[in-house]
């Protein structure tokens, strides 16, 4: 199996949902890469199917991201409880050596809404 690439699923998602989605809301923030240049509202680049990408947590710091899905109680991805602070490819994706911890011997790392510098964020990710 082979995962599909980001444009083939969002042609797969608005192919089976009809001509009814006009937006999709994004997960991107300024300090992301690609984000420093976007603005709230983005149509998609040629290409790629077309809808408006709406970026409403563009100019939230990573902290403010863990304080709003820890208030609200949001299910995340586990790996994020064992210190990974941004996921890719099961080939590049470490846990962040910042939220590293040795005590007597033992390695483990920190949860990833400890982490508190927005440009350590991608310290666990290689390439």
């Amino acid at each position: 199996y082979t995962s599909p690439s980001m444009k083939s699923a969002f042609a797969d998602y608005l192919s089976d949902t009809g001509s009814s989605i006009r937006a999709i809301m994004v997960g991107t923030r300024r300090t992301d890469p690609h984000g420093a240049k976007l603005s709230a509202f983005e149509p998609t680049d040629h290409g790629w199917p077309e809808f408006m990408r709406v970026h409403p947590v563009l100019e939230w710091r990573y902290a403010e991201v863990w304080a709003f899905l820890r208030h609200l109680g949001v299910e995340y991805c586990g790996l994020y409880d064992e210190g990974y602070t941004s996921l890719g490819g099961t080939n590049d994706t470490r846990p962040n050596p910042k939220l590293r911890v040795v005590e007597e011997g033992r390695v483990w790392y920190r949860p990833a809404y400890e982490l508190e510098a927005d440009e350590e964020e991608r310290l666990g990710r290689e390439g």
